[in-house]
């Protein structure tokens, strides 16, 4: 989904929306406004003006926790260039990643499907800007009926739901049968595709805090995809050279993903 799916009086009430700015320039950037977010780019007009005045654009520095495991949020977060990685976090402290939120998607789920918590913690991963919409303004629009194109929000979110979910069991399958070098290929792409640039904010920690494995492995693995010309890497920094030869190199949990979001979310773009 493109942020220009939308007719022009859409973009329109995306900049300038009824009841507030929705339009902003952060220090050092290109300005800001909803419909850089593809779910909030796919509603109708009579929806996106409805929540517009309510959306608010917020920092989302890096290793921000926005919510903890079994807590209530207070705020659904549509990121812009953000990214958000969901941890599952075991008793001793160790942790794996299980899904990440970008620009596609929304950190929130819970708010609309009825359980109000997850046993899952949401970390800022890649840092950036979103805009956050209250919770329960969340639950009235999605509960909203009546209309002739009334529920788009719902269908486009429970779709979300679907394909967020795909990602999750494919992150399970994926740790349990492929090497860490073809994990970090499938971690990669998948920043990548979140992000504008090629360059990427990734420490082998936090790698290896993501995967849920060693260091050293993950020091193997980069050197692997360095040497084969793919990525480079320096200081926690990685470029990524050659995208075709990334989606080479990982296993089919990444394209699995990739077709799931793009046939359930392909019809609002």
């Amino acid at each position: 989904m493109k942020p220009d799916a939308l007719p022009p009086d859409a973009i329109a009430s995306a900049r300038h929306p009824r009841g507030a700015s929705g339009h902003f320039e952060v220090p050092g950037s290109t300005a800001y406004h909803p419909m850089q977010n593809h779910l909030l780019a796919a509603l109708t007009t009579v929806e996106f003006e409805r929540l517009a005045p309510h959306l608010e654009l917020v920092a989302m520095p890096l290793g921000e926790v926005l919510s903890e495991s079994g807590g209530r949020l207070q705020f659904a977060y549509f990121p812009i260039d953000a990214i958000v990685s969901l941890l599952y976090v075991l008793a001793d402290g160790a942790s794996a990643e299980i899904a990440v939120i970008g620009n596609e998607g929304i950190l929130g789920i819970s708010l609309f499907m009825g359980g109000d918590t997850t046993p899952s913690r949401a970390v800022v991963q890649s840092a950036g800007y979103g805009y956050r919409l209250k919770a329960q303004v969340l639950k009235t629009e999605f509960k909203r009926a009546g209309g002739r194109r009334a529920g788009m929000l719902q269908k486009i979110l429970l779709r979300y739901t679907q394909a967020l979910i795909t990602q999750m069991t494919q992150t399970a399958v994926c740790n349990r049968h492929h090497t860490v070098e073809q994990q970090l290929c499938r971690r990669l792409l998948l920043s990548h595709d979140r992000l504008a640039s090629d360059s990427l904010l990734m420490t082998q920690e936090l790698i290896a805090n993501m995967l849920g494995v060693r260091r050293e492995g993950v020091t193997v693995a980069a050197g692997n995809l360095q040497r084969a010309g793919l990525i480079s890497y320096s200081r926690g920094h990685i470029t990524v050279l050659d995208r075709p030869g990334l989606e080479t190199a990982a296993c089919e949990c990444y394209a699995v993903v990739k077709q799931e979001f793009d046939r359930l979310l392909s019809a609002y773009s």
